[in-house]
């Protein structure tokens, strides 16, 4: 919200000091597909048919692995999940991952370092998991259009890199507290299970929003008959995710707003900035900030080497687990997990040390793999 309401208050300035033509004009001058399109994939993407098809596939695949079931779910919803965030978008995932956290694992009797610790890796994994694609990641979608960045530079950029980090930090914290894993027992829970043929339209739903997604028009189009087939099957579907996915999308607007006037003094700032400083700093800036927000900054200034762009974003997407406010989907898992932790919700110092380990995992891979 803080995002939009300056973005409101810069657009009155505008209006008060160069009349309604300049600030319509400016405001038509600005690219909104990004958010519109953040909007329509969340929306789609957080429905009961996709995240029960996910959970189905992530619990049957956790009783085909060679160890015990509640470690194996653990791992995969650790793990897996995150690199699904490219696909389904990384708040979609943040909120299935944490939900099936809730049920499955921390809503036993596990310590607190077990349960800070847990916090820390999944938000970490969260933002670099959204890494394989050009389009689910909020910092990544900010910037891909601006410097042409597909999915395919992204998977042999940070992709490979992406399943390296999540998959040693889930492993690391199934290691540390393997004791308290293996001491949960799992009970059959009794759902009511979406007709496939519900869920096959909502993936298709879901992949022709990401075939179109430079396309506004067509994509808002899919979204409204996409809300229509839900109101038609109301009956298989979980209230729809409309406001917080319009927080997100009113966020990245806010960012479309205010950037357009902060190039005089980011250009040079960013240029006389190493590659090796800005990757660091954009990890320890996006902390106290939103990741998101730095790259798109970033986009607006002309001019950046390829090496730069790349340890940028590297940056920001590995720092985006230390705080509550440093990635989007942050908040959406903390609110949803908030129950477990003691009556005085999640401690930031607390996630901060939980995050630190990860978040470590994720420079290193990034810097020197």
């Amino acid at each position: 919200m803080v995002f939009g309401f300056w973005a409101l208050l810069l657009v009155f300035y505008i209006f008060a000091h160069e009349g309604k033509e300049s600030a319509t004009h400016y405001l038509d001058s600005r690219n909104f597909t990004e958010p519109l399109f953040v909007f329509a994939i969340m929306v789609i993407a957080g429905t009961r048919p996709i995240l029960q098809f996910v959970a189905y596939v992530i619990a049957n695949t956790a009783r085909m692995l060679p160890m015990r079931r509640t470690i194996a779910l653990y791992l995969l919803v650790m793990a897996v999940i995150p690199l699904l965030g490219s696909f389904i978008t990384e708040p979609a995932a943040m909120t299935l991952a944490a939900l099936m956290l809730r049920e499955n694992i921390l809503k036993h009797a596990v310590s607190t370092s077990f349960k800070y610790a847990t916090l820390g890796a999944l938000f970490v994994n969260i933002s670099v998991g959204g890494t394989l694609t050009n389009f689910a990641a909020p910092p990544v979608l900010m910037v891909a259009g601006v410097w042409q960045w597909d999915s395919a530079f992204m998977m042999s950029a940070f992709g490979w890199r992406a399943v390296m980090i999540v998959f040693i930090n889930a492993i690391a914290v199934c290691v540390l507290f393997r004791s308290q894993l293996g001491n949960i027992e799992q009970k059959p829970e009794k759902i009511d299970k979406v007709p496939l043929p519900i869920v096959l339209v909502h993936l298709a739903f879901l992949a022709l929003v990401v075939m179109f997604s430079h396309h506004p028009a067509v994509f808002v189009g899919l979204l409204l008959f996409f809300l229509g087939f839900t109101q038609a099957y109301e009956r298989h579907q979980d209230p729809l995710i409309l406001k917080e996915a319009l927080l997100v999308a009113f966020f990245l607007a806010g960012l479309v707003v205010l950037g357009g006037q902060q190039a005089w003094w980011l250009k040079p700032v960013l240029l006389g900035l190493s590659p090796d400083a800005i990757f660091y700093g954009a990890a320890g800036l996006t902390a106290i900030t939103d990741n998101a927000a730095l790259t798109y900054l970033a986009s607006l200034v002309n001019g950046l080497s390829p090496e730069f762009k790349v340890s940028l974003v590297g940056g920001a997407v590995a720092g985006g687990g230390l705080t509550l406010i440093a990635n989007a989907p942050n908040p959406a898992g903390a609110a949803i997990l908030k129950g477990q932790f003691d009556v005085s919700g999640i401690r930031p110092g607390m996630l901060f040390c939980g995050a630190a380990g990860p978040t470590i995992v994720a420079l290193c891979v990034f810097r020197w793999m």
